[in-house]
């Protein structure tokens, strides 16, 4: 995940735009017809890999002329720092599985990816795999740069064991509502149950805004991303109704201002957690777990509940010289039946419209991924705009200034938020 800050992030796109100048890559023209071996780089996640070790074999078997070597994208503070240096060093992967939206941005301003449009198809098969959600992951000019691939919504899970601890009733928990919430947050910290009723990351990485205030804005909005159509949404009445009954949380002392060490919620500290459908495999051993949508003020029903969808794409790089190969690969890996072995294989969500019809066997014997793969129906991502870590940058510096530490009022901290970000749209 996300370490650096925006300005050294920044700094790493200025050093790469002007490097992307400086060096000569292959001929666009006669690489997008060219076939060949590639690489391909995959996320260290063990199931992950796993599953994309048996993909690339599954590949080589059919393909014999055009192997493709699987890697771990290189080790580094981050990820997208690694994959950033390579751009800058014109030794990218032709494709890179796990790259996130945020960084996409910033990835095209080093000319280090390949519009797919310039396939064939291209923007029809991204549109019917991804249905209507694939637009989000178009670039301002928009065009294709990504392929939206696997979606993580996030949700709340919740530690049925320390409910029932706390006198609530594990099965029908109160947790629709802001009021609700609060009210089941404090008997679970006032009865000792736990020392947190929920515990995300207070620091100020701008990325970790996606596990606390953008889903509950995404919620209450009703689906709004935090910029769209170049102006900031959340100096709004969503927004801060969103940012309120953070700040509770915290002046009531039920989410702790200081970082765990660790995982808060698997080590029962604390009582929920803001996750998506990879916690299942990760806590299915250690947590008797329940899992609910991000309450809203006034408490939605389910299927009316949007959410962050926290989703990797898979993009293809500039460096790549047998493109066509590469994105024969990028379909191959996200066929129907690529799909169902990743989602067996990680119990992540692959971006498809009808997830649970298209898998029907699979949901059966694993109905406790239900409740995500309905939720990926209502997804927003982060926007795709230049400047984007800049921007979620500014915003974190606001959000832990005022709804953590109580340093500024909400409201006055949203409004400087939304006219800091509207400078940085302005400056790209």
């Amino acid at each position: 995940m996300f370490r650096r800050t925006a300005s050294a992030l920044l700094a790493l796109a200025m050093a790469g735009a002007l490097a992307a100048c400086a060096r000569s890559g292959p001929d666009a023209v006669a690489a997008a017809k060219a076939h060949g071996p590639i690489t391909v780089w995959l996320s260290n996640n063990a199931q992950e890999a796993a599953w994309g070790k048996q993909m690339v074999a599954d590949w080589n078997k059919l393909h014999p002329g055009q192997h493709v070597t699987a890697q771990n994208i290189p080790a580094g503070k981050t990820s997208e720092e690694a994959i950033s240096a390579s751009v800058i060093a014109g030794n990218t992967a032709c494709l890179v599985f796990n790259t996130s939206p945020a960084s996409v941005p910033q990835f095209q301003k080093q000319a280090g990816l390949v519009d797919l449009d310039d396939f064939p198809g291209a923007e029809r098969y991204i549109e019917a795999r991804s249905g209507s959600l694939a637009d989000q992951y178009r670039s301002e000019d928009g065009a294709f740069r990504q392929l939206p691939w696997k979606s993580n919504p996030v949700m709340i899970l919740y530690n049925k064991k320390v409910f029932k601890k706390a006198g609530l009733d594990p099965e029908h928990p109160k947790l629709a509502t802001y009021d609700q919430f609060l009210a089941t947050s404090r008997t679970l910290v006032h009865s000792g149950a736990a020392k947190a009723a929920i515990w995300p990351a207070p620091s100020s990485e701008f990325f970790q805004s996606w596990f606390d205030f953008y889903p509950a804005f995404i919620a209450e909005s009703g689906g709004k991303a935090l910029v769209e159509n170049g102006k900031p949404q959340f100096d709004s009445p969503a927004g801060r109704k969103a940012a309120a009954f953070w700040r509770s949380l915290y002046a009531q002392k039920l989410a702790p201002q200081e970082a765990y060490p660790g995982d808060a919620f698997g080590d029962g500290k604390a009582a929920m957690a803001t996750v998506g459908p990879w916690a299942i495999a990760a806590y299915k051993d250690s947590v008797d777990w329940g899992v609910v949508p991000v309450p809203t003020s006034d408490g939605r029903p389910p299927s009316a509940v949007h959410t962050f969808s926290d989703l990797k794409s898979v993009a293809m790089f500039s460096a790549c010289k047998n493109r066509a190969t590469a994105w024969d690969v990028m379909k191959f890996a996200t066929s129907r039946a690529q799909d169902g072995k990743f989602l067996a294989a990680t119990g992540q969500m692959p971006l498809r419209p009808d997830l649970t019809g298209t898998y029907a066997g699979w949901f059966a014997k694993n109905p406790g991924y239900k409740v995500f793969a309905d939720q990926t129906r209502r997804v927003v991502d982060v926007p795709n705009v230049a400047g984007s870590i800049d921007m979620w940058q500014a915003f974190r510096d606001a959000w832990t200034k005022s709804v953590v530490f109580g340093r500024q009022p909400v409201d006055s901290a949203l409004r400087d938020a939304a006219g800091k970000i509207s400078e940085i749209l302005a400056e790209y």
